[in-house]
Formats: structure tokens, C-alpha cells, sequence
């Protein structure tokens, strides 16, 4: 099965896609990893798309998603799980991640990117600040296992 954790810069994705990666034991590809497939962008898409559509009904995979554009990526069948959190909390999760430091171009491309995803489709909302990880992990197995 195909996981994407979809959401914004800091909004919790990475903690939650771990959680799933060690629940399933699945396969953890993050943005555009899959750039390394092979030597051009448009060669590795299409290999990577292959991937996700085998893994589909095969073993599993995580693909955090931080860019609309990569949703294109996502075949038919993916489980979509949205991860969101408030500008506050991705303004001071991004400020530590740049060691105290938030420059205001950053501050505002945070602003302007703040509910890029609000219109996705998806199977499931996972709250980045007070979602329970274990839960939503329950609840993808047990969904595996009515497929």
C-alpha cells in the first residue's frame, strides 16, 4: 500500500511518517528522493510512478509529500493523510530548525504557503500538534488488513 503524508513545511509529517514506516515496516521515501532513480527528472518520475502503483497492492511504502506539485505522483488507491498544524506552530517548529533564526522572507513564505493543501482530497486528517500517532496507525492496519 501507498502512505502519503501530506502537509506543509513543519506541520508534523516526518514524526508521523516514522511512526507509520516502523508500524508497517514499510518503505520511507520523502520528497523528492526519488530524484536518484535515475538521471533525469522526468526518467525518475515515471520509474517512481511504477514503484507507487506496484506498491499499491504490493509492500508497503511512506511518501511524505511538502509540495502540491508531487501530489500528481500518487496513483489510484494511495491513502491520503493530511497533516496539518497552525502558522504559529509551523513558524516556531521552522524557527528551531533554523537555530532560533526565522528571516522574514522565510517567516513570509511560510504565511503564503499556510493551507496550500486545505483543498486536498484525502482518506485522513492527522493534527501535527495533538494527533495521536499510535492511533492512526491502529487504524491503517486494520484497514490493510480489509484489503
Amino acid at each position: 500500500m501507498v502512505y502519503a503524508i501530506i502537509g506543509e513545511n513543519c506541520s508534523g509529517k516526518s514524526r508521523l511518517a516514522e511512526a507509520i514506516q516502523r508500524s508497517l515496516g514499510a518503505e520511507l521515501v520523502s520528497g523528492r528522493d526519488w530524484l536518484r532513480m535515475a538521471k533525469s527528472e522526468s526518467s525518475a518520475a515515471a520509474l517512481f510512478r511504477k514503484k507507487l502503483e506496484a506498491a499499491v497492492s504490493g509492500d508497503d511504502i511512506v511518501y511524505v509529500i511538502a509540495e502540491p506539485s508531487l501530489l500528481s505522483l500518487l496513483p489510484e488507491g494511495a491513502v491520503r493523510i493530511l497533516v496539518s498544524a497552525d502558522l504559529d506552530t509551523i513558524k516556531e517548529r521552522f524557527r528551531a530548525r533554523m537555530r532560533g533564526n526565522l528571516p522574514a522572507p522565510v517567516e513570509r513564505m511560510l504565511e503564503r504557503n499556510h493551507g496550500i493543501f486545505d483543498g486536498c482530497r484525502c482518506d485522513y486528517r492527522f493534527d501535527g500538534v495533538t494527533g495521536d500517532a499510535a492511533a492512526l496507525c491502529e487504524a491503517l492496519k486494520e484497514r490493510a488488513d480489509k484489503t
